[in-house]
């Protein structure tokens, strides 16, 4: 049950139909693993902190540097060398300190992740390479969570949700088979500052919708062009020759 401060604190949201008292109380009680503590996790972490998820866990290897300053807002010129996860555990405790914030300064071994996803309600993907995408990906269709995973380059975007819970739901690698071979980065292409804002906003938003179940992009994938200021959706269906696809129908079946 919330106690006063806390339903002082969360009112605006309390007040909405689609959230309610039982809705919060079930943010509160929510376990997040967000991974990667950049353009997207800057964003996506203080909303999802203010909002009042129980727990978040972060997790990120890399240390804050001058030019993350332009677009990952969680971090401060004070906290240049330090951890990210320590940076953004900082800022979101001055943000919300009634919230537990797990801060993993560490590259995860493939069962070290599998581990994480399966302690989690949510997993977010705020990295920025295939390869870490692919992995997480299949750590958290094999815990069978759902996956909030976003990517923004220049001035476009990509958003989805991949439902670990439904075997017969499209996966990462459904969407992007050719993504472990690693794709554009912004240390080389750039990227706009508000475009990592906007995406991570809505994977914060999404995440919050898929606690309370009314997640609107499951097996659909929304395209964002922050040049132009337009927005496409599409369905994505699974690739019947995915292997992470493949093993979660066979593991049903077993």
């Amino acid at each position: 049950m919330l106690n006063d401060t806390l339903k002082a604190r969360y009112d605006r949201q309390i007040r909405l139909s689609q959230i309610g008292l039982e809705g919060q109380e079930t943010l509160v009680n929510s376990r997040v693993l967000m991974i990667g503590m950049g353009g997207l996790g800057s964003p996506a972490s203080l909303y999802l902190a203010a909002a009042g998820i129980g727990t978040l866990t972060l997790v990120d290897f890399d240390v804050v540097e001058e030019s993350n300053l332009q677009r990952q807002i969680v971090h401060r010129q004070a906290t240049v060398g330090l951890a990210k996860v320590d940076s953004a555990k900082a800022t979101l405790h001055e943000v919300n300190p009634h919230i537990q914030i797990n801060a993993i300064n560490a590259f995860l071994s493939p069962e070290q992740l599998l581990t994480l996803c399966q302690q989690a309600d949510v997993v977010v993907d705020c990295t920025d390479n295939g390869f870490s995408r692919t992995a997480i990906n299949e750590a958290a269709m094999q815990a069978q969570k759902p996956l909030v995973s976003a990517a923004a380059i220049r001035w476009e975007g990509q958003l989805s949700v991949f439902d670990g819970r439904d075997p017969n739901a499209p996966c990462y690698l459904c969407f992007d088979p050719q993504a472990n071979q690693g794709g554009e980065t912004c240390d080389a292409q750039g990227i706009v500052a508000p475009l990592v804002g906007t995406l991570g906003v809505m994977q914060a938003l999404e995440t919050i919708k898929v606690l309370l179940g009314k997640a609107s992009l499951i097996g659909e994938v929304l395209l964002f062009d922050g040049l132009t200021m337009t927005q496409r959706k599409f369905k994505l269906t699974q690739d019947a020759d995915c292997p992470v696809c493949r093993a979660r129908r066979e593991k049903t079946t077993d």
